[in-house]
């Protein structure tokens, strides 16, 4: 276990040896309210805050140390101030709570992370990344590895340059993977996750029209999801989708062995016979040289054989035996992105509201398809598709009038769904586009009968849970 003199030495290089300094870590934060007893909080500037604003509440919660980069306010607290930049001296004793000064709190956590990363020479890390999937192929990955490894994931969305680092920074010596989704809003970013997380094996769900608005194209997107192979090392394993055309090529730009998974028979690792079997799960067969294994997992939606093969194909590369394997793909925890909730008047809500883009609604509004009863979309704008926007709207909504019975949307880009899906033959009085989250409630509860299906999905910016938290009120 990490201690307050190991996050000293990483900072400084030098080691206090008495008193608090030895106290143990409980792990790192960037929000005080979640501060706890032996927690060290990271005080993070951010768009709308400064988290040295917050270091006083942190330590009212028990946190036995900050990093600062400025002077703050403590008030009734009394803090220490030990400077950790390089090259300073640094006190043997540390009372506590101690706020360590160093040059850039960002930068010194990123740095401290690698440091800790690098004191786990035997420890393999996965590194996930692509437009769609990331999530979920994380978690069935580290379901699969934790069948015979002790296993460090990244929790929750912490998948860019605060959240790798947190993540890291709970490393221990009894784990032997860690699992690392890689987020990226920027080329060089994963370049950068990768220079601190140093992964073995790395896997590309997919590229598709996110994140445009700051990348410019999808080519671009491609370029920048690439370096996470590119970041491989000779002895790696590159995990690529063979059926993605923008995927396919990140073979020659690894130093690390290709493994390319997918629906065709050219893949190393292949699936066909797939069928849905609903709110069950899905059976396909899977095939990987001269074996062939009917599978079963509890994943939604026929867009998880993608994700079960990326998980099966981190498993063969790890040396897992077909048993631990399939055992991992049958964990129900995995399935985390989309919910099924019950709903009002005998319903069913299909919870899918943690984010959205055109390729991931339309795999979920194929779901929705699949499954039995009256069906009711309702979408919201998909955020961050830059020149795609228009284009990715009306392919939605052109799916959703095959799909839907009703449709409502939420917002000014789910509107363009709304349109299309009308132009497209839907009738006008089945289609509803509100401009906020309780117009639709409201309006859904006026149309919501025993045994529908109720599809809930957008982009996070939008709250879109809070539709699902008020009907399953109601």
């Amino acid at each position: 276990m990490m201690t307050l003199a190991d996050v000293i030495e990483g900072l400084s290089g030098a080691r206090p040896a008495r008193s608090g300094a030895l106290q143990p870590v409980r792990r790192f934060i960037a929000d005080s309210r979640q501060a706890a007893p032996r927690d060290v909080f990271a005080a993070l500037r951010g768009e709308k805050t400064d988290g040295h604003l917050y270091v006083e509440h942190a330590f009212a919660r028990g946190a036995i140390a900050a990093l600062i980069d400025r002077d703050v306010a403590i008030g009734a607290l009394a803090a220490d101030v030990i400077d950790v930049r390089p090259g300073r001296p640094v006190p043997p004793s540390v009372p506590l709570p101690a706020c360590l000064r160093v040059t850039d709190v960002l930068a010194a956590l990123q740095s401290l992370a690698r440091w800790w990363r690098d004191r786990f020479p035997a420890l393999r890390v996965v590194g996930i990344t692509g437009s769609v999937g990331k999530t979920s192929t994380k978690e069935l990955t580290a379901a699969v590895l934790s069948r015979r490894y002790e296993v460090l994931k990244s929790e929750g969305n912490l998948n860019n340059e605060i959240g790798l680092p947190l993540t890291l920074l709970e490393l221990d010596h009894h784990h032997e993977r860690a699992v690392l989704e890689m987020g990226m809003y920027a080329r060089g970013e994963i370049a950068m996750l990768c220079s601190i997380a140093r992964p073995a094996v790395g896997v590309i769900t997919n590229v598709g029209p996110v994140h445009l608005e700051r990348l410019g194209t999808i080519e671009a997107v491609a370029e920048t999801k690439a370096e996470l192979v590119e970041a491989l090392p000779g002895d790696g394993v590159a995990i690529l989708n063979y059926d993605d055309a923008r995927v396919r090529p990140m073979a020659g730009l690894t130093k690390a062995r290709a493994f390319f998974y997918g629906l065709d028979p050219a893949a190393d690792l292949w699936a066909d016979d797939i069928h849905s079997e609903g709110l069950q799960g899905i059976r396909f067969q899977m095939h990987y040289r001269d074996e062939t294994l009917h599978v079963h997992v509890p994943l939604l939606g026929r867009h998880s054989v993608h994700t079960s093969l990326r998980a099966t194909a981190v498993g063969l590369a790890e040396g897992m035996s077909w048993d631990q394997i399939l055992e991992g793909l049958q964990d129900r925890r995995a399935q985390l992105r989309l919910v099924v909730v019950p709903g009002p008047n005998g319903s069913t809500i299909l919870d899918d509201t943690y984010n959205a883009s055109p390729e991931s609604t339309i795999a979920a509004l194929n779901l929705l398809a699949e499954l039995e009863g009256r069906k009711i979309a309702v979408l919201g704008d998909m955020l961050e598709l830059g020149s795609h926007e228009e284009e990715g709207h009306r392919k939605v909504g052109l799916r959703a009038m095959d799909v839907a019975r009703v449709l409502v949307t939420i917002g000014e880009r789910g509107a363009i769904i709304a349109e299309e899906a009308r132009r497209s033959g839907m009738p006008a009085n089945r289609v509803r586009a509100c401009v906020s989250n309780e117009e639709a409630v409201e309006y859904l509860k006026t149309v919501i009968e025993p045994g529908d299906m109720i599809l809930v999905k957008g982009s996070r910016g939008l709250h879109m849970e809070d539709i699902v938290t008020a009907l399953g009120q109601g």
